[in-house]
C-alpha cells in the first residue's frame, strides 16, 4: 500500500477482533514509531506495551478512575466509550515522554516549548504505528481519554514523566466510513 492509500483509509477502530497480534507485526508496529522525526533528534517517547494478562490489570485501573469520577460528578467525556473500545483491543500502547511534566505541574516558559516539541515528536510516532498498523491490516485507535486516568495509570506503569497518549491495536471488527473532513479551502491559506 503506498503511503496516501494508507492515509487515506485509515480509520478509528473501536470494535477489535479477538485474535491476537503477532510478535512481529506488532514490532513492525512499534519500530515506524521509533523511525518518527523528533525535535533534535530527542526521541523523548518512551511506549509501555500493555497485552496479555496485563491488560485486564490496565482496563481496572483505567475503570476504576473512571468510576471515581463519575460517583465525585465530574465528566468523563467520551471516556466511557474510549474504555469498552480498549476493553475489546488485544494491545494498548501507551506513549509516555519520560522527562516530561505532567500537564497540572508548573512549567518554565523554557520547559513549556520544549515540552510543546516533544509533545509533537510523539504526535509524529504515533501516526507512523498507526500508518504501519494499516499497511498490516491491523486497525488503531489513538486515544487521548486516559488522561482522566493520568495519575492512576503513571502510578500502575510505575513511572514518572508525562502521559501523552495512548493507541489501542487489534484486527478490526468494522469498516467505518470517512468521517468529514474540513475542505482545503477553509484549513489553508496561501500567501
Amino acid at each position: 500500500m503506498n503511503t496516501i492509500d494508507a492515509i487515506a483509509s485509515r480509520r478509528s477502530i473501536r470494535r477489535f477482533a479477538q485474535k491476537a497480534i503477532s510478535k512481529g507485526d506488532l514490532e513492525t508496529i512499534l519500530g515506524a514509531g521509533i523511525q518518527a522525526p523528533s525535535g533534535k533528534n530527542r526521541q523523548p517517547w518512551r511506549f509501555i506495551v500493555v497485552e496479555g494478562g496485563k491488560r485486564a490489570e490496565m482496563l481496572e485501573v483505567f475503570g476504576a478512575a473512571l468510576a471515581a469520577m463519575k460517583e465525585g460528578g465530574e465528566d468523563s467525556g467520551s471516556a466511557e466509550w474510549t474504555f469498552k473500545a480498549m476493553s475489546q483491543a488485544p494491545v494498548t500502547v501507551f506513549i509516555l515522554h519520560p522527562d516530561g511534566l505532567p500537564p497540572y505541574m508548573p512549567h518554565t516558559v523554557e520547559k513549556m516549548f520544549s515540552e510543546l516539541v516533544d509533545i509533537q515528536s510523539s504526535g509524529a510516532a504515533i501516526q507512523n504505528m498507526l500508518l504501519a498498523a494499516r499497511d498490516l491490516g491491523i486497525g488503531s485507535l489513538w486515544i487521548c481519554d486516559v488522561l482522566y486516568a493520568y495519575q492512576e495509570l503513571l502510578s500502575w506503569f510505575a513511572e514518572s514523566g508525562e502521559i501523552i497518549a495512548a493507541v489501542s491495536f487489534g484486527y478490526p471488527e468494522e469498516s467505518p466510513d470517512a468521517r468529514p473532513r474540513k475542505p482545503l479551502a477553509e484549513s489553508v491559506r496561501f500567501l
